[in-house]
């Protein structure tokens, strides 16, 4: 019989109230994850449970999204990196690794930047490097252009925040058309059905608009940005296909990470998109391979 997990929310005092997380295991090293720009800590819905059979696996919502969606801003990165440090004080009295998918890797870089003394390595997964501005974008522009350069890369994602559902069941139908879902992976019904909030009939995503919106602008390479090494050991797993499971248009072009991050060790998962690296049983079993390669042993 396949080992059970303890699992368990709980929150952490931060600015203006309380971050909600989930907490997969009870002994074990300590480990916490973070999700993508729109997401929650079910992003993990399969990995916790895995590394949870001898990790304490911490996964937080981000402020603006899931059960931390009210607590106020200002977003961006930095002050989720001051989030992400708290969580870390709450668990453990030393460094721990931290896991990040697409933003979250952003997140936990920026953690290791401005706290390195509670960071003893990085997993980025399909996240954390400097994207491109999208073709015809000039950043010189201001806010204005950024906002553009986000509805180009990521608008459909976005789409779905301004929106409202009958019930679970289209919102479900809703993510059923995606093209990253096929086919439907195991670990997205959970996923999905702790991302809404409100009643029936006006349902919607708990992410907000305005959360998101900010937290993109600090995922571009910029004029007047160069590669910089992180301050502590990396990892970059990369999704061979991107967001909508187009083998032309992944997120990250090979090689582009550990260009941007010199000094991060980049490897492919084979046969995953942006999603399905985290959400699809493959993808998981190579991200919890990928900590346990680097977890130390005790003596």
């Amino acid at each position: 019989m396949a080992q059970q997990v303890a699992y368990r929310m709980e929150s952490v005092p931060v600015r203006g109230g309380e971050l909600r997380v989930g907490v997969w295991g009870q002994d074990g090293p300590v480990l916490v994850a973070v999700h993508g720009i729109t997401s929650s800590h079910l992003a993990w819905t399969l990995i916790g449970p895995e590394l949870g059979r001898d990790h304490r696996v911490v996964a937080v919502d981000l402020r603006g999204r899931g059960g931390s969606r009210d607590l106020p801003g200002p977003y961006g990165m930095a002050e989720h990196a001051a989030d992400i440090a708290a969580v870390v004080r709450a668990y453990a009295d030393a460094a721990v690794p931290l896991i990040g998918h697409s933003m979250g890797g952003f997140v936990v870089a920026e953690t290791a930047r401005r706290f390195p003394e509670l960071v003893e390595r990085l997993i980025l997964v399909d996240g954390g490097a400097p994207l491109p501005l999208p073709p015809g974008i000039d950043a010189s522009a201001g806010p204005a252009a950024l906002e553009e350069a986000i509805a180009t890369t990521v608008g459909a994602v976005f789409a779905r925040l301004n929106m409202t559902f009958p019930d679970r069941d289209a919102y479900l139908a809703l993510w059923r058309q995606h093209p990253s879902f096929g086919p439907w992976p195991e670990g997205a019904d959970a996923y999905l059905d702790y991302d809404l909030v409100g009643e029936e009939p006006r349902m919607r995503a708990a992410c907000r608009m305005e959360a998101a919106v900010r937290d993109g602008q600090d995922l571009y390479a910029l004029p007047g940005m160069a590669p910089a090494p992180l301050p502590r050991p990396a990892v970059f797993l990369r999704a061979p296909r991107g967001m909508f499971d187009d083998p032309d248009a992944p997120l990250y072009t090979p090689g582009r990470a550990s260009e941007w991050l010199p000094g991060a060790a980049e490897s492919d998962v084979p046969d995953v998109n942006h999603y399905t690296i985290t959400l699809g049983r493959e993808g998981a079993a190579a991200v919890a391979a990928a900590v346990r390669a680097g977890t130390r042993q005790p003596r």
